[in-house]
């Protein structure tokens, strides 16, 4: 009985994320889209189906020191032991913001979970699904190249954190 127990144990501790947890502390940033509100369905032009636009973001303003930002986007309900990443985007200049269908000027474009650089819209499989828009504050830049990973992203930030918030979005399987 204790052998079953403790592989018991050993199967849900291993059932959780495979991807480090995003970095949190520091103070807190607002985070806010122009193309759809906070807690609400995503516009389908934002969609993978439906044009595959990113929507505009922006954020409060961050503390003093900040040298860069970085949007993740992600889908934790998705099929899978990780998050689906939708974007990742670094280097972010602290005094801008996203507009709507295009990538900051200046920045630089990770990968996504259908392993292309750039924005991924919403496409899940079945039900309502809750996308992330997750914004740092960092104390640097980060020494990563275009199609950099979300795992390599988070690692770098490790330490640089100045601020960070969410904006949750909704989309409904069509």
């Amino acid at each position: 009985m204790k052998t079953i127990l403790a592989l018991s144990a050993l199967v849900l501790i291993g059932c959780g994320h495979a991807e480090p947890p995003l970095p949190t502390g520091g103070a807190t940033l607002t985070v806010t889209s122009g193309s759809f509100g906070a807690n609400q369905e995503i516009p389908g032009k934002f969609s993978k189906q439906g044009g595959n636009v990113s929507p505009s973001l922006s954020w409060s303003r961050p503390p003093s020191g900040t040298m860069s930002m970085v949007v993740i986007v992600d889908d934790p309900d998705a099929p899978g032991s990780s998050p689906f990443v939708h974007w990742v985007v670094f280097n972010i200049d602290p005094s801008g913001s996203i507009e709507e269908g295009k990538a900051p000027s200046g920045a630089v474009e990770g990968v996504n979970g259908a392993g292309e650089q750039g924005y991924f819209g919403p496409e899940p499989p079945s039900g309502t699904h809750h996308y992330f828009f997750h914004v740092f504050a960092l104390d640097t830049k980060l020494s990563l190249a275009a199609g950099a990973s979300k795992a390599d992203v988070v690692a770098a930030m490790k330490g640089h954190v100045l601020a960070s918030g969410a904006m949750i979005g909704l989309f409904t399987h069509q």
